[in-house]
């Protein structure tokens, strides 16, 4: 009786602890850095095991969450583009932390310094690794931004 309730007390104690270091190991990522990519915030690489992949399509944002336009803040756009994919994310059980690659199209060269800075906000210093492509217009006129990627999910 006493080594059947100090085994249960022992798992009971046990499983928790296991589970908490686990899910910690599923969630690691490897990050390739370098000085350059570092300073404008992408990574080289970001390396993954397992998990799921999730394939984010493009996103735009024009309008913020309570319908005010956009039009012409590139800051603005930028800003509720990232909202937007987390929220994608979060519906296929991720968070933007989980983004391993983006393409990102501006439609001025000189908002790249801009993004820069709100990517080390949104991602810290671990980012994705990163494509920034000048284009002449987005699908929206009123569009600055557009951002796609990839993100994988319960990965190592």
């Amino acid at each position: 009786m006493i080594s059947t309730l100090f085994l249960r007390t022992s798992i009971a104690v046990a499983a928790p602890a296991i589970f908490c270091a686990l899910s910690l190991a599923v969630q690691a990522k490897d990050y390739l850095k370098a000085e350059r990519p570092q300073q404008r915030g992408y990574s080289e690489a970001v390396i993954t095991e397992g998990g799921r992949t999730v394939w984010l399509a493009g996103q735009t944002a024009t309008t913020d969450d309570a319908g005010k336009s956009l039009a012409g803040d590139f800051e603005g756009q930028a800003r509720q583009v990232f909202k937007n994919l987390n929220r994608t994310l979060e519906k296929a059980g991720g968070k933007l932390a989980d983004m391993v690659q983006m393409t990102v199209f501006i439609t001025d060269v000189r908002y790249g310094d801009r993004l820069t800075q709100i990517r080390r906000e949104v991602f810290g210093d671990n980012f994705p690794g990163s494509a920034l492509i000048t284009v002449t217009a987005l699908a929206n006129p009123d569009a600055k931004i557009e951002i796609q990627g990839y993100a994988v999910i319960g990965s190592r």
